[in-house]
Parts: C-alpha cells; structure tokens; sequence
C-alpha cells in the first residue's frame, strides 16, 4: 500500500473514531432519541459528508457506538476475572465486575437501555453475544475443568449464565435505585452460581 494510501486510510479511521467518540457521550448523556445527528456534527467537529461516508444514517452510528462500548465492557470484565487466583474466583469476580460496570452511564443507557429498542433484540443479542459469549463460554469451561461444576454441555450453559447476567444489567439499567438494585441482583447471581457448585 502507498504512503499516500496508508495516511488517507488512517485519516478516515480517525474520523470515524472522533464521530464515535462524540456519539458516545451524547448517546450517553441523553439517549438515543435525545440526541440528533446536527448536534454529533457539532460536537466532533466534521463535516456531514464525513459522518456519511463512514455511517448511512443515525442508527448505523449507533451500532458502531454500541459495539465500541459492549466490546470495552467484556475487555474489562475479562482482565478482572483473568486476576482471580482460581477458577472459582475468575468466574465471580468477572460476574461482579460486570455487574459494577453496569452502574455505568453509558453502559446503562447504551448497551441495555437504548440497544435492544434501537437495534432490535436479535440484533442486540447477536452482537452482544459476539463480544460476551466467548468469555462466559471461557469461565463455564474453566470451572468445570476445575471440577468445581458438574461437567455439560458448555454452550447451553454459557448462553443461559449470559442471559442472566444480562436480565440482571437490563434490572441495573431500569431502576430508580441502580445501588440497591445492583447489590439485590448481585447476591441472587451469587446464589445461583453457589447453588451450581461441587464443594468437596
């Protein structure tokens, strides 16, 4: 590729990268409906046909929004479980740190607020799946190759520990109380993994 080539493309993914940044913090802040594409111009700075030649409308801009924040939401969440000193300590710390990071702003309105309305739940749940299943399937398999879970099938497995785990977030993210509504979901998934565990 020419020099040439290589700075136009790095100028177009800096672009991009600026418009998603922008969207984020307003998409954030308000939501979805609150915010209207002339605002984003203005808050990152470029030009209509910019924003356009990277995204086709105001919904396109969102899912590129939505995937940057739920794949920075699963990094996270996995360098936290991958600190715990055994199997047992990976799974409920990466639990709990999901949980913690759903009290986030933009991880409320973003991911479990605006996302499945916005995108649609199969949609939502395809692209969240894409970033957070590899991780739960990693855990569910590593607990049980601990011995510390009955040995099944994983992929069932990590899909219904997703699915809790996201029913808790969508509580989190519909509450009046986000606090106390993330420490009531966070002892009933502690409950349930308990409940699941081989003791010796």
């Amino acid at each position: 590729m020419s020099e040439a080539r290589t700075s136009t493309t790095a100028r177009g993914e800096s672009t991009k990268a600026t418009v998603v940044e922008a969207a984020l913090e307003l998409f954030a802040k308000r939501g979805y409906g609150g915010v209207s594409i002339e605002e984003i111009l203005v808050r990152s700075g470029v030009s209509r046909g910019a924003l356009y030649h990277h995204f086709s409308d105001k919904r396109d801009l969102f899912r590129a929004v939505f995937e940057r924040v739920d794949r920075e939401l699963v990094e996270e969440v996995g360098e936290v479980a991958m600190a715990g000193r055994d199997a047992w300590q990976r799974l409920t710390l990466g639990c709990g740190a999901f949980l913690d990071l759903c009290l986030g702003e933009a991880v409320q309105q973003i991911v479990f607020v605006d996302a499945p309305a916005v995108l649609g739940w199969a949609e939502w749940r395809r692209i969240d799946g894409r970033y957070a299943l590899g991780l739960v399937r990693f855990v569910v398999e590593d607990v049980m190759e601990a011995g510390l879970v009955a040995r099944r099938p994983v992929e069932p497995l990590a899909h219904v520990v997703l699915g809790a785990l996201n029913e808790a977030a969508l509580m989190i993210a519909n509450a009046d109380d986000t606090a106390t509504t993330r420490r009531e979901v966070g002892d009933a998934v502690m409950f349930l993994l308990e409940g699941a565990r081989i003791r010796p």
